[in-house]
């Protein structure tokens, strides 16, 4: 049975007519670009809210190519912005309160009467806003972009491992730090722009323990050519917000090549 709703809530410091602006108009330099937080990972170039009732919430593509995600159906600016998704069957409702900190962001996300089908990101995505408001001030204007090398580290408690590996080594994540409990499918820690990827060690590549992540320009071609000088082909293209294919090298070491967006350099 699909829940009927989830929700969560941050708190930020700025007032909420500033909360609101920032959640709106800054919604590209907030949004986390890892592989797995757009729908077309290899064409997303900006994420995009018009003002509004009536105003679209947009993933958008090279030219005027553009994903309409939902709709406006509520804009107070500082108070609430509320959206029916055209992606899935579901309404989201943004809430801005005062609160000591500052505002307090509240995301509720429910399945409309007689919907069928919800994907519910919004409590994963809303804990990045308070990292942009943190660090706006000092941090340039312009999104920050994965490099086109990553590392994947299999564990056994990934999320276990990401927290000793904060604490004790001291890396970040643009997106979050596992808590107690939490078990998240996608973990990525970040040393600069370079991604280490954590997963769970259930089928290593080969027997490794990690493995190889590279972006790509054309992924198409790239499968072409690896398939054509003889590459054990592991998984054919295949898309799960990126497209990507899999490989084992001579020596049985796993490759994942990754269509690249068109904004990484």
């Amino acid at each position: 049975m699909t829940e009927q709703s989830a929700s969560a809530a941050v708190e930020v410091a700025a007032d909420p007519a500033t909360a609101f602006k920032i959640f709106t108009d800054e919604i590209d330099l907030w949004w986390v670009r890892g592989p797995i937080n757009f729908w077309d990972s290899g064409r997303a170039v900006a994420r995009r809210i018009e003002s509004g009732v009536g105003g679209r919430i947009l993933e958008v593509y090279s030219g005027e190519d553009a994903l309409v995600l939902g709709r406006i159906t509520e804009w107070q600016p500082g108070e609430l912005l509320a959206y029916r998704s055209e992606v899935d069957d579901t309404e989201i409702r943004v809430s801005f309160e005062p609160s000591d900190g500052g505002t307090r962001v509240t995301v509720v996300q429910s399945l409309v009467s007689g919907g069928e089908t919800a994907f519910y990101y919004w409590r994963n995505v809303i804990h990045w806003l308070p990292a942009w408001v943190a660090r706006r001030d000092e941090a340039p204007r312009t999104p920050r972009e994965l490099d086109r090398l990553s590392i994947a580290l299999y564990y056994e408690d990934p999320a276990a491992a990401a927290r000793w590996l904060h604490t004790t080594y001291g890396l970040e994540s643009w997106d979050k730090i596992p808590a107690e409990g939490e078990k998240p499918s996608w973990i990525e820690l970040h040393v600069g722009s370079a991604a280490i990827l954590l997963f769970e060690a259930k089928q290593p590549p080969s027997g490794d323990d990690h493995g190889i992540w590279v972006y790509v320009d054309d992924l198409d071609a790239h499968f072409a050519r690896s398939q054509a000088q003889g590459a054990r082909i592991v998984s054919e293209i295949h898309q799960h917000g990126y497209r990507c294919y899999e490989t084992d090298d001579l020596e049985g070491h796993r490759w994942t090549f990754v269509q690249a967006r068109p904004t990484m350099i």
